[in-house]
C-alpha cells in the first residue's frame, strides 16, 4: 500500500488522473451535503472549485519539473531566477473580479451565478495548463469540467427535489395571515427554522412577503407541499427558492 501511495505522489499520467478524479469526487461529496440543505454553493460549485484547485497544484508541479529539467538550459540562458508558478497565481487571482461579476443576489435573497463563477475560475486554470503545454492534464481536466457543467445538473436537480430543507417565498394579503400559514405548515409536520418578513416595498403596490426556511420531517414531494399551501385563501404567491 505504501508503495502505491508513493507511486501516485510522483508526477505522471496515472497520478494526474487519480488526483483530478479524487478532487472531483471529494468536492462533489462536500457539495452534495450542502446541496441537500439548499445552500447557494452546492454540488457542482464545490466540484468545480476543487477541480480547479487541484489543477493549479499539478500545474505548479509540472512547471517546476520542466524548469529544473527540459527547460533548464533555456531558463539559464534568459536568466529566469523566479518561481514560474507565480505567473499563474496572478492570473488566478485576477480572474476573481470576473467571477464576482457573475454572482448576483436577487430581490428574493437568492444567490445566482456561483456555479458560473466556479466554472470561469476552473476555465482560467485550464488555460494556464494549456499555455504551459501540460496537455495530458488539460484533456483530463476539460473532460471532468465539461462533465460537471453539462451532465451533473441532472444530479443537482435530483438532490434539490429530494432535499428536506426548503426555502419558500410567499406573498399574502396582510401580516396577520402569517399565523395561518404557520399553522398550516405545522399541520403538515414541517419544522420552521426561520421567517424573514418583508413589508410592502416602498413605491410599489406589492403584498407583504416572507421567506420561510423549513425542514420536512417526512419525505414528501415538494410539489405536494406547495399545492397544499396554495389552497390557503390568504396566499397570493408561493414559490420554492
Amino acid at each position: 500500500m505504501s508503495g502505491m501511495i508513493q507511486y501516485l505522489r510522483e508526477l505522471h499520467f496515472a497520478s494526474v488522473v487519480v488526483r483530478l478524479a479524487l478532487a472531483m469526487l471529494l468536492g462533489g461529496c462536500i457539495g452534495l451535503e450542502r446541496g441537500r440543505k439548499r445552500r447557494p454553493a452546492g454540488f457542482r460549485t464545490y466540484m468545480l472549485v476543487c477541480l480547479g484547485a487541484a489543477l493549479t497544484v499539478l500545474l505548479s508541479l509540472y512547471e517546476f519539473t520542466m524548469v529544473t529539467g527540459p527547460w533548464s538550459d533555456i531558463c539559464a540562458e534568459i536568466g529566469i531566477k523566479t518561481d514560474v508558478s507565480r505567473f499563474g497565481a496572478q492570473v488566478i487571482n485576477g480572474i476573481g473580479f470576473l467571477g464576482a461579476g457573475t454572482i448576483l443576489v436577487t430581490g428574493r435573497q437568492q444567490v445566482k451565478g456561483l456555479t458560473t463563477a466556479a466554472g470561469l475560475w476552473a476555465s482560467a486554470c485550464t488555460g494556464l495548463a494549456v499555455g504551459a503545454g501540460f496537455y495530458e492534464c488539460v484533456l483530463i481536466a476539460f473532460a471532468m469540467i465539461f462533465l460537471s457543467i453539462r451532465l451533473f445538473p441532472i444530479v443537482d436537480a435530483y438532490i434539490q427535489e429530494n432535499a428536506r430543507d426548503i426555502n419558500l417565498y410567499m406573498e399574502f394579503h396582510s401580516l396577520g395571515d402569517i399565523s395561518t400559514i404557520i399553522n398550516q405548515l405545522k399541520a403538515q409536520n414541517v419544522q420552521i427554522y426561520d421567517i424573514d418578513i418583508e413589508r410592502n416595498k416602498s413605491g410599489e403596490a406589492l403584498h407583504p412577503s416572507a421567506i420561510f426556511s423549513i425542514r420536512l420531517n417526512e419525505k414528501i414531494p415538494h410539489t405536494q407541499l406547495l399545492s397544499d399551501l396554495a389552497e390557503l385563501d390568504c396566499l397570493c404567491v408561493i414559490e420554492e427558492l
